[in-house]
């Protein structure tokens, strides 16, 4: 997402120490275990995440199912084909990355209004896949564009609150593109995985999918009511133990949930769906990678304040 920080002049990253230090900013406080005023955004951010991939999944199963119905595409729109979904996911992720950059040097300048602009991302990411997955709307271009650049807003506010504001200077820069390398990893080694058949998608694996994915939504939202109220981080996004193991979790469930999108692409290429379904198969590979990336960033910094 560039770079961090301004060569010249006062940046807000240049105060940041060595050793994963806690560096200076007047919106954070403390590192491990202290109170940080947007430690609700972790919290929010992880509910979000699970309830919004566990939404996508449900009405990408009812999309798939209803492909066949569809028939051999139309004049109007011919059949969907792999390439169709390579391109509309590029689409989508350019749309994120540029929102997100431009959300955390909005940040580095003035975290307030980069802090309503995440909120903001957050909520409006959320409803446009609650409208994608019930709403009929599965594989509207507009809609999967719509939830992009809310997404975007999003991930470049969590970075900056998680690395920023937490971290700092060169540390932060280091921990970013970590978190990057290793959401491409995880993707790559699943589409391996996929791809060899060493895992197959079965209805039972989906369902085990779903229900880990409201497990993780419901300890989320109890997370975020306990913080809610002891005003500081919830006991699964402390830095603590436990804290550590309820991310490598959804860590792991993220990394599983591309076996489901992989498998949903296949399906509907197979079943001869129109190519504008090809928007949809975007939207939960966009999902599913935002929350791996925001899991692995969150996981780092942990590793940083310890």
């Amino acid at each position: 997402m560039g770079s961090l920080a301004k060569n010249e002049g006062q940046h807000p990253f240049s105060q940041g120490s060595q050793g994963g230090q806690q560096f200076d900013n007047p919106y954070a406080q403390g590192g491990h275990g202290q109170q940080n005023p947007y430690g609700s955004v972790n919290d929010m951010a992880s509910a979000r995440g699970g309830l919004a991939t566990a939404a996508h999944q449900y009405g990408s199963q009812n999309a798939a199912k209803d492909a066949a119905n569809y028939g051999r595409a139309g004049a109007a729109d011919r059949p969907m084909t792999i390439d169709d979904v390579v391109a509309k996911t590029g689409i989508t992720l350019a749309i994120i990355v540029a929102l997100a950059a431009v959300n955390f040097f909005i940040g580095a300048s003035n975290p307030g209004l980069a802090m309503i602009l995440t909120f903001v991302g957050m909520i409006g990411g959320l409803i446009t896949v609650l409208v994608a997955s019930f709403g009929g709307k599965y594989g509207s271009p507009a809609v999967t564009m719509t939830y992009a650049a809310f997404e975007g807003l999003f991930v470049g506010g969590f970075t900056f609150v998680v690395a920023g504001m937490t971290i700092g200077g060169a540390n932060a820069g280091t921990m970013i593109g970590q978190a990057i390398l290793g959401t491409i990893g995880v993707f790559a080694g699943m589409l391996f995985v996929y791809k060899t058949g060493a895992i197959r998608v079965t209805p039972k694996f989906t369902r085990f999918m779903v229900g880990a994915m409201i497990g993780v939504l419901v300890m989320s939202l109890g997370s975020l009511l306990i913080g809610l109220f002891s005003s500081g981080a919830g006991p699964l996004r402390d830095g603590s133990p436990i804290a550590w193991i309820f991310s490598i979790a959804c860590i792991g469930l993220a990394a599983f949930s591309f076996l489901l999108d992989f498998d949903e692409a296949d399906r509907l290429v197979r079943a001869g769906a129109p190519s504008k379904m090809a928007w949809g198969v975007a939207m939960g590979l966009a999902i599913t990678l935002v929350w791996l990336y925001t899991e692995i960033l969150r996981l780092l910094s942990y590793m940083q304040n310890d």
